[in-house]
């Protein structure tokens, strides 16, 4: 296979992409799929406005053979797609593809981690913003218990699974959750990143004064013990990593608010009903499934991808004003994947 990388207008390779395989989800967070909005009439997409595995396996296919060697399956909560291993499995047999990772909020991790991580997955993100139980299922909006992400946290260890815990941090909320946080996985050797809350779409309440930054944070998570910066694994990563002095635990640090990223961003997102974003501040996508379902040729769908990506310039959250956040319409969290 012959792989062609593309750039955008400031020279960023294509070689992350993100998919959202489904947008429904069993959670209900505040900062992702508040309630009050999502409620039990909302309509989701019928599952024929879905891509297919198929259609998934084959925009795969075409994205590497532009330099992308990166997925992560995101949803909504991914693991409600009935039989996702089957898509991991087609997915891992993809020439070019290097690393495939899932995002999800662990509940069904408990049964699904071990075909999971025999179908080809490597890696799991799991979303847990708090260990204290009326916090967190305060946070969940459906009343989960703590006790059930755990669960699945173990499984996919046992699994033999990376593990990553994300907590989304909101001053008032659960910021009095960090060190809570912040010990129990560090004596469970399992790295926890901690993500500023962030104004994604239209629906989450984003205000400034809810936003603990990374210098907060990393303040607060010191008193565990002094923190050393550990290198980047590759161009793109998100996350500012350190290591408690001594161990071998790792700390991550996401601050698209405080301390942006755009300049190394890599990713573009394939949406549940098969939009191409490129960024997670969009206002609008690029519609894929329309060539999919036709007679379009790889060679065609490839030419558009590639001009999409070229006129690439997003770079929102170093331009980010309060102005700007009023004009921009921007795509939900739980449609666009995270």
């Amino acid at each position: 296979m012959t792989f062609e990388h593309v750039y955008d207008q400031y020279e960023r390779p294509l070689q992350d992409l993100r998919i959202s395989i489904i947008d429904k989800c069993n959670f209900r967070c505040s900062y992702c799929m508040p309630a009050e909005i999502f409620g039990d009439d909302y309509a989701f997409l019928p599952e024929d406005k879905l891509l297919s595995f198929s259609e998934i396996e084959r925009v795969v296919r075409l994205f590497t053979k532009l330099g992308v060697k990166k997925l992560r399956l995101t949803g909504g909560e991914p693991l409600m797609r009935k039989d996702a291993h089957l898509l991991i499995r087609r997915l891992a047999a993809i020439e070019g593809i290097e690393d495939i990772a899932l995002t999800t909020n662990g509940v069904f991790l408990v049964k699904e981690a071990k075909r999971l991580k025999e179908a080809g997955l490597q890696r799991v993100n799991v979303s847990l913003d708090a260990i204290t139980e009326p916090i967190f299922q305060k946070m969940n909006g459906r009343n989960v218990k703590p006790k059930a992400v755990l669960r699945g946290i173990d499984a996919a260890v046992k699994a033999g699974l990376d593990v990553k815990v994300n907590m989304v941090v909101k001053k008032g909320v659960n910021d009095c959750e960090v060190l809570n946080m912040a010990s129990y996985f560090k004596d469970q050797h399992i790295t926890l990143r901690f993500i500023e809350f962030m104004d994604v779409g239209q629906t989450n309440g984003w205000n400034f004064a809810e936003v603990v930054t990374k210098q907060e944070l990393m303040e607060q998570v010191s008193i565990l013990g002094e923190l050393e910066p550990v290198d980047k694994d590759y161009l793109g990563e998100v996350a500012s990593k350190y290591r408690y002095k001594g161990t071998n635990v790792e700390v991550g640090f996401i601050s698209s608010v405080s301390d942006t990223f755009c300049g190394n961003c890599t990713r573009a997102r394939i949406s549940a009903d098969g939009k191409l974003y490129t960024c997670l501040f969009a206002e609008e996508g690029h519609s894929l499934v329309e060539s999919l379902r036709s007679n379009a040729t790889d060679q065609e769908i490839l030419t558009t991808v590639q001009g999409i990506w070229n006129k690439r310039f997003d770079r929102y959250s170093e331009l980010r004003t309060e102005e700007s956040m009023k004009k921009r319409k921007k795509i939900e969290m739980s449609y666009i994947g995270g």
